[in-house]
């Protein structure tokens, strides 16, 4: 039998007609590379060819970084530790976290020059690209991507401000077209964590703080990414297993002060709830969290204080055994090693099994029930863990089973490959930029209204404006800038919501932690500006903010979450009323957040605006 030939994607009919890959390059079709077989029947024929090496490269998930212009890395990059063809070739592995990206055309390009560099691994596995959210407005290395060429939509609080599963599977839809077309075939993502804790860095990643309304919007993200029967769909991750909102005093689990998650309102089942749905939904992964559980006990057992990722009782007790998930389990990252970049260091997050070595941790969470290792590529610790006996080759070879059979389904067997000279146009479209525009203003929550300032009116000459936090081409599109208030018929301020800075540990910078409330300074200075003209506030809530004492200093108050200039603009105009809803409470003090339990939905007493509040508009237009 000839060859293959490996420098190129090889198409070969058979003798019956059949279409087929010659993956491993012996010239006939194998039971694994013929598409007529189902995934289980290929998935099966492919792990009696595999060597181990080839096995535990699947069981490595890490970040992968490009090459200008879509070219391979040759060597380490910012944040991945190793050249492209070394992970590829030399390590076999086969899944990676994808970081920053040029243009769509570029994505496309090194997308399709990575798969034909694993067409020279011995059968051939083509790769999975997975990406954290791409479509929101936020940046932070650890944990999303700010979109440049793909659709700009609001961050999934601003979708749990509208509380609309149709146009939550409209966003997952547009997100998973948009990656298709430049190879990315696993999004770690939907989050179902409840943003219960009002101090947690990472709320503007959920859908709220109610589980029922988090769990409906969860199936229609992953009705969304699966797409329907003759469509690409992309593999869901849902994560934080089993819910990572309630973290002790708000601190975030990537750190190690922020190790903790405890349930002092015994509300573990409203955490879970979401969870319990999207694996009847068919969730393809789920990742679990990196805190540690205090106090917990389910069914009346009390679960070992170490990290979900090493909990045998949360991932094999409770996740596969009692709530029947099959499905892939990948750690969330670096478990197992410190990551060390550049002058900074983040230890490896084994909270509560810091003692162990990275072998010893590696093994306890396999022992614990985990297919993948997320952030990690020393496959040599467990290529010797399998030496030395301490794993089994059947228990590698049963996580190699999962990992295989998702990519079988995702149909990347049979044509991984994408159309360089088409992802351009199919990324970032027209429509889905106004699609996206037109959520984002309606996710804007009017939280004060003072004389019914909204929406705000044009006289036809436009209004004089001072403005602080929009783009000097926004301002000008509803009206004239001017240098100060009291020049100004009406002021226009954009803020973040407030956070205490950090920046010694690797990724802490990109973390807003901390405590709730403005500078004491800050309501004097809006005083001031409301003296001279109206004012109108917006602030960015990627965390609940303590308003008390800033609502009084407004003439109209706004929340919004993640939303553009442009679209924030529209809003308060009335061209596309806000229409949004509080997906969290905003608590009236730090002394009612600091003794609130973390785990408690809407915990906080008598707060300043309760969940689900909003001042309703009507259209005005300009």
């Amino acid at each position: 039998m000839p060859t293959a030939d490996r420098s190129r994607p090889r198409l070969v009919e058979s003798v019956d007609g059949t279409r087929y890959r010659d993956l491993n390059g012996n010239g006939r079709m194998d039971p694994f590379e013929d598409p007529r077989r189902s995934p289980e029947e290929r998935t099966e024929d492919l792990l009696g060819r595999l060597s181990l090496a080839e096995q535990v490269g699947l069981m490595f998930h890490t970040v992968i970084e490009t090459g200008p212009d879509g070219t391979l890395l040759d060597g380490p990059g910012a944040i991945s530790k190793s050249g492209t063809e070394e992970v590829v070739l030399g390590k076999h592995m086969t899944h990676f976290n994808v970081h920053g990206l040029e243009s769509a055309g570029a994505a496309a390009r090194w997308h399709n020059r990575l798969q034909e560099l694993a067409e020279r691994t011995p059968h051939g596995i083509p790769v999975t690209i997975s990406t954290d959210p791409r479509h929101g407005g936020a940046q932070n290395a650890g944990t999303s991507w700010v979109t440049s060429f793909f659709s700009l939509w609001p961050e999934p609080l601003g979708l749990g401000a509208l509380a609309d599963p149709a146009l939550v599977r409209e966003w997952a839809m547009t997100a998973r077209r948009e990656y298709t077309a430049v190879g990315i075939r696993a999004a770690l993502h939907p989050v179902a964590d409840l943003a219960t804790e009002p101090r947690w860095a990472r709320q503007r990643e959920c859908f709220g703080q109610n589980p029922q309304l988090v769990a409906r919007l969860v199936t229609a993200a992953l009705a969304g990414l699966r797409g329907k029967q003759d469509e690409l769909s992309v593999q869901s991750t849902v994560k934080h297993f089993p819910g990572a909102g309630p973290q002790k005093d708000g601190e975030d689990a990537h750190f190690p002060y922020g190790r903790d998650q405890i349930y002092p309102g015994g509300r573990f089942e409203d955490h879970l709830l979401p969870f319990r749905v999207a694996i009847e939904e068919g969730a393809d992964a789920i990742m679990p969290y990196y805190g540690r559980p205090l106090g917990l006990e389910i069914d009346g057992e009390a679960i070992e204080e170490v990290g979900f990722g090493f909990n045998r009782q949360v991932l094999t007790g409770l996740l596969r055994e009692q709530l029947g998930f099959d499905g892939v389990i990948v750690s969330d990252w670096e478990l197992v090693n410190d990551n060390h970049v550049g002058e900074q260091v983040l230890p490896a997050r084994a909270w509560g099994v810091e003692e162990l070595t990275p072998s010893q941790r590696m093994q306890r969470i396999l022992e614990a029930g985990a297919d993948q290792f997320g952030g990690e590529e020393c496959t040599e610790l467990l290529l010797d863990l399998v030496r030395e006996g301490q794993v089994s080759e059947q228990r590698v070879t049963a996580s190699a089973r999962r990992l295989l059979l998702v990519k079988f389904r995702l149909g990347l067997f049979d044509d991984p490959y994408v159309d360089e000279s088409a992802a351009d146009a199919l990324v970032g479209t027209e429509e889905a930029c106004r699609r996206g525009h037109a959520a984002q203003a309606s996710s804007v929550v009017v939280l004060h209204d003072d004389g019914a300032v909204l929406p705000l009116l044009s006289d036809g000459a436009g209004p004089r404006i001072y403005a602080e936090g929009l783009p000097d081409g926004v301002v000008a599109s509803l009206g004239e800038q001017v240098a100060t208030p009291a020049e100004a018929d009406v002021a226009l301020l954009r803020i973040g919501a407030p956070f205490q800075p950090r920046d010694d540990l690797f990724l802490e910078a990109w973390f807003h932690q901390g405590d709730l409330e403005f500078p004491p300074g800050f309501a004097h200075r809006l005083a001031r500006i409301r003296a001279a003209c109206p004012l109108i506030l917006d602030v960015d809530l990627d965390r609940a903010a303590v308003l008390t004492g800033i609502v009084e200093h407004c003439d109209a108050l706004t929340g919004s979450f993640g939303v553009s200039g442009a679209a924030w603009i529209d809003a308060i105009t009335g061209v596309i009323p806000a229409r949004g809803r509080l997906p969290i409470e905003l608590p009236r003090s730090m002394a009612a957040v600091r003794v609130a339990p973390e785990d408690v939905p809407g915990g906080t007493a008598d707060p300043l605006y309760p969940c689900g509040h909003g001042v309703q508009l009507g259209s005005a237009g300009r």
